[in-house]
Parts: C-alpha cells; structure tokens; sequence
C-alpha cells in the first residue's frame, strides 16, 4: 500500500509535469478532460502515486522534466496569455522555438514591460506567485503629473480602490521631467493593474512601467526580447528545488528557509552573481537616465523580436 507520502494530489502531480497551473488543471479536471488507470475523474481532491497511469486529452502524461526557469525581458504591447481572445501577440509567441512549454509567474499587462519568470514547473509558478511569499517586486514607473511627497503617502499607508484594498507600497520619487514623474515602486503583491490603479488614485497617470525586479531575479542588462535561463545551481541554492531527474521538489517551507522566510536580502543574482540588493532581494536602483529614459537594463528600442514559436 502507498503512503501518503508518494501520493499527491492529481491536480498538483498534473502542475508539476507542466501541463498547466494547478488552478488551470482543476478546471481541466471538472472539464473531464483528465483520466486516471482509464477513468475518467471529475474531482482534483484524489490522490495519485508513481504507479497510476494518467492521460490528458487522451494522451498520456509525461514524466515531470526537471524544474526550470527563465528570465524574459517582455517588451510593451504583448499580453500575457496563451491564447489571446482579441487575436493579439502573446509572450508565448515570441520566445525561442527551442523552448520547451513554459508558464509564466505573474503577469505583465499589455503596456507593462521588463522582468516576466517563466517556467515548465506549474508548481513552482504557484508558489513564487502567493503573497506568503513576501517577495518584493521593484518597478521605474514614468507617470504624469507633479506630486509632492505627502501627494504618495496614502500609497505607503494602502489605499482602497474600487473597494480592493492595496497594502502599504514603497514609493520614492526619483526625478520630475516635465509634465512627467519617474518612481520607484516596491510592493510584495500582484493584484491586477495595481500600481496604475493605485497611482490614479493620487491623480498621477500612468505612461511607462517597467519591472526591475522580482525577489532575488533581476531585469539587470537583459535586452527587450530576450530570455536567459537561470542556472540549476541558482535555484538549488535560492529556491531549494531539485533541478536534476524527473522529482521535482519545493519544500513545503520554501521559500527560503525555515519558516517560509523570504530569500535572504544580497543573494546571489540570477546569473549566479552576488547580489546587488536591498530588501528581499530587490535590484539595486540607478535612478533614470537624464534622456528620461530608464536606467541601463531598461527598454531601448530597435530590437529585433525572438523567432515566434
């Protein structure tokens, strides 16, 4: 008889072989899309083992690969979806057609750019995205208007919008360039539009945003368009996850270490580098170039999009 620990639920056996985000595999689950030694299921709640043999679309579930990750500078004006409804380029479209099938952590809406984590592991990208995480996630915002500093202060303290509430960011205002204002921004969760939403509520509109950071993995000089795969021994060391053989493993713990604690502030980066951080791991900050534009690592223009896949 198995243990309860070789079982695992089959919603997150289907996350861990990359199919999909355990959400998106309940969904497949009630769709009936999924079966188990031959029958079909209708409930995520049961238990599998090694042994059992499971299919989607009746096709047979491959082994877990080992857990990968990826640093992807997204460039404005692709969404972040498989398959976009209005017909609209996807991240997915224009990375590597050597990569293999990846999901991304978070979201970076349509106008947003800079720093998206993707990964094969639907487990992984569950728990780099839950807000017990407590990782900061650093942004250059351009916006415009010319606050003062109290202007941002019910950012700092959270503010409520359209009866949402928004915890407490850290705002700094960096330089005012004309009719605009360049921010940093640091906030540990990623509720839909967030930073827009909340800076709208200040009067301050949105031009540009930028993500520099997301916990201990920087934007660093990664070109718009390109994708670089973190190290194995970097998630070893920063996630504790096995990157070898097809057993996957996130502690129940992680991340960080005992307790759930976040990644330690100064780790090494996501090249393996010591890391150039302040709170949580977040990317040391240049401050805007004097064109207005971001610091280096940021956006430029004129760079050719990745073969589409």
């Amino acid at each position: 008889m198995s243990t309860e620990a070789e079982s695992e639920r089959i919603a997150k056996r289907l996350a861990r072989a990359g199919v999909a985000s355990r959400r998106v595999a309940e969904t497949m689950i009630a769709e009936g899309r999924v079966a188990v030694n031959g029958r079909v299921i209708d409930s995520p709640a049961l238990n599998v083992t090694a042994g059992d043999r499971i299919t989607v679309d009746g096709k047979p579930l491959a082994e877990a690969e080992a857990t990968r990750l990826w640093r992807y500078h997204k460039p404005a004006g692709l969404v972040t979806t498989d398959r976009d409804e209005k017909g609209r380029d996807t991240v997915f479209d224009h990375l590597p057609a050597d990569m293999p099938r990846v999901l991304s952590i978070g979201r970076l809406d349509l106008a947003s750019e800079g720093l998206l984590l993707l990964t094969n592991d639907g487990e992984l990208k569950r728990r780099l995205e839950l807000p017990s995480t407590g990782w900061l996630r650093k942004y250059r915002v351009r916006a415009k208007g010319e606050p003062d500093p109290s202007t941002l202060d019910p950012l700092r303290r959270g503010v409520t919008v359209d009866g949402e509430r928004f915890q407490p960011m850290s705002v700094t205002i960096d330089r005012q360039q004309g009719a605009n204002v360049w921010l940093t921004i640091g906030l540990r969760e990623g509720k839909n539009r967030e930073i827009r939403r909340a800076l709208d509520s200040v009067g301050l509109s949105v031009n540009r945003l930028i993500r520099l950071s997301y916990g201990p993995f920087q934007l660093g000089d990664l070109a718009p368009g390109a994708v670089e795969e973190v190290r194995p021994k970097i998630l070893r060391d920063q996630l504790g996850v096995a990157t070898e053989g097809s057993g996957r493993s996130v502690p129940g713990d992680w991340p960080g270490s005992a307790a759930g604690k976040p990644a330690r502030p100064g780790a090494a980066d996501a090249k393996g580098r010591p890391g150039r951080t302040g709170p949580a791991g977040a990317a040391k900050d240049r401050g805007p170039a004097r064109s207005g534009r971001p610091p280096a690592g940021g956006p430029s223009g004129g760079q050719k999009k990745p073969p589409r896949r």
